[in-house]
């Protein structure tokens, strides 16, 4: 195809919280950019991931879920990069759950509103459906929330109908050159996909409580000529949540690191040493000070 006819865009991927999306633009990119989890919040920073062929590169942005959550830091900032995600992009995906509308899907559809560019609807988790008669009457009702520019039902977890979705992105994607190298799908690092690969782990393997009181500091990733060492720090609020992290003779904290592990290896096609440690800081979740150093804020 002639550089004339190149398309390229960002694409800004919003709904609530474990929708799905982040599975969805791991799907898309056809490898994975984002971690995942079954709890909300997994994803707390803006990510991108860039897909690029012969004729086009489309570059879908990631954020945390748009929640109606506390005031506290954390939740300050996950709104923040929710609502900095859709800012100048071309093509919204608004995803909800194939169950139908909820109240927690009413901040997503109010900020896909106020966007000038064309708002996809995603229909995600249809392979949940035992009955896909459902689907009809759930498209046809939400013509009456807004109008989407389409509106695509899709399985992010199968894959199932996703090719029509990236059809639809393409016919509102403008012809520019390609944005990024060719052989790049993330702006993120080793080291920060380091960190979140050990993140997701925990927010897998933990209950409610402690998934939302961790973060992971990266103290170190070199490469070495058959190995990558890495040695990482998981930071805590509380003294009890590091003795469950820790478990009986440190077991559950040696799976976390191996599960992490053997991702890292896969994700980084190299054998990988990882070293873990936990530290606990109180009230880190709600210091604005280390937040920043954690890096959240440096993409909002």
């Amino acid at each position: 195809m002639a550089a004339a006819d190149f398309r390229s865009g960002f694409i800004a991927v919003c709904g609530r919280p474990n929708v799905g999306k982040s599975t969805l633009v791991n799907q898309l990119v056809g490898q994975k950019v984002s971690i995942t989890s079954r709890r909300p919040q997994t994803t707390r920073h803006r990510i991108l991931g860039i897909k690029t062929t012969t004729d086009s590169q489309l570059i879908y942005v990631d954020a945390p879920g748009v929640h109606q959550g506390g005031g506290g830091s954390m939740n300050q900032y996950l709104n923040r990069a929710a609502t900095g995600s859709v800012e100048g992009v071309d093509c919204v995906l608004l995803v909800i759950g194939a169950s139908g509308w909820a109240d927690e899907d009413v901040p997503a559809l109010e900020l896909a509103r106020r966007q000038a560019c064309p708002v996809v609807l995603v229909i995600n988790k249809i392979d949940r459906l035992t009955d896909r008669s459902r689907l009809l009457p759930l498209i046809q009702g939400s013509r009456d929330k807004m109008a989407f520019a389409e509106i695509v039902p899709v399985s992010a977890r199968t894959g199932e109908n996703t090719p029509a979705l990236e059809a639809a992105v393409m016919r509102y994607i403008p012809q520019h050159p390609a944005q990024f190298p060719a052989d790049q799908v993330s702006d993120r690092s080793d080291r920060f996909m380091a960190g979140e690969l050990v993140r997701e782990q925990i927010f897998r393997s933990f209950g409610q409580e402690i998934p939302y009181a961790v973060s992971v500091m990266i103290d170190s990733f070199r490469r070495e000529p058959r190995l990558i060492r890495i040695e990482a720090t998981i930071l805590v609020e509380k003294e009890g949540q590091r003795a469950i992290l820790i478990g009986t003779d440190g077991a559950r904290l040696k799976e976390t690191g191996r599960r992490a592990r053997l991702e890292m290896q896969k994700l980084f096609g190299s054998k990988v040493y990882l070293g873990l440690w936990i530290k606990v800081r109180e009230g880190w979740s709600d210091d604005a000070r280390v937040l920043r150093s954690l890096g959240y804020g440096d993409d909002v």
